[in-house]
């Protein structure tokens, strides 16, 4: 287990944001620091760009919000995806695929399609990253239910730490149809991604230090942002990404493995 007492110390270089209402991180910014009113919308999944046309077509909604959202964290931060390790953290993976090869088991038929099947596992988004960007770096996928933020963010920000590399966080989430819904309702798809780094560049947004604590979660002031946080856990982020719109040096607790959360300090670079 991680030293309570250890701090893990990164810069951060970009930030992709995909959910409902909040389309992409320039328009979050305003939401998030009350600028402007939250409203909850459906979101949009832009196709996957850099995927050759057959995979472009196969690839699921949580195939499409993971790279929409790892591409624009790249490109905030002039970063070359191919030089990253990444760390893509989803508390089910893709809802869609997983319901329809249950309903085919349960058939009379059980001939599984293999592109199905294939888009079902639950490291499909990498995969389908490393064809878009080019990428051979590692690549690590974790699956920790509600906490899958956090544990994402912890192991990007240890890759960074040990490693003295960058790193990129990819946190998604997608929901499943009915009867699945049922047992494990998610509103929507949604992706965080956060891009970080061992040194500071003229691109760092600001200097990120995440610690463990058992100090009760942040909640956010406006009714419909927290429930979206609560309703989808790679949404549990937000508080982080609200303390980097809000470009004010605060500390931030997250939500993690009961009895334990993170404590996320921001230090504004600009």
């Amino acid at each position: 287990m991680t030293n309570p007492n250890t701090i893990l110390t990164a810069w951060i270089e970009g930030v992709g944001l995909l959910g409902p209402g909040l389309p992409d991180w320039p328009t979050a910014q305003g939401v998030l620091t009350g600028d402007a009113a939250y409203v909850p919308s459906p979101i949009t999944a832009p196709p996957p760009q850099g995927l050759p046309p057959a995979e472009r077509r196969r690839a699921g909604v949580s195939v499409k919000v993971a790279l929409a959202v790892a591409q624009e964290a790249i490109a905030m931060g002039q970063l070359d995806a191919r030089q990253l390790s990444t760390v893509f953290a989803s508390s089910g993976a893709d809802g869609d695929n997983c319901n329809a090869i249950c309903a085919v088991l349960a058939s009379e038929d059980r001939h599984i399609s293999p592109t199905r099947f294939h888009n079902s596992v639950h490291n499909a988004p990498a995969g389908y990253w490393g064809i878009a960007s080019g990428a051979m770096a590692p690549a690590t996928v974790l699956c920790v239910y509600d906490s899958c933020f956090s544990a994402g963010l912890l192991e990007a920000l240890t890759q960074v730490t040990v490693e003295g590399s960058t790193a990129l966080l990819i946190a998604y989430d997608s929901p499943y149809p009915e009867p699945l819904n049922a047992k494990r309702p998610l509103p929507s798809a949604m992706g965080i991604a956060l891009a970080l780094t061992s040194q500071k560049s003229a691109q760092s947004m600001a200097q990120i230090q995440v610690s463990l604590t058992d100090t009760e979660p942040d909640v956010l002031a406006d009714p419909g942002l927290d429930a979206l946080r609560l309703a989808i856990p790679a949404a549990r982020g937000l508080p982080l990404l609200q303390a980097l719109a809000r470009k004010q040096a605060r500390e931030v607790v997250l939500d993690y493995l009961e009895p334990l959360r993170l404590n996320v300090a921001i230090e504004p670079c600009r």
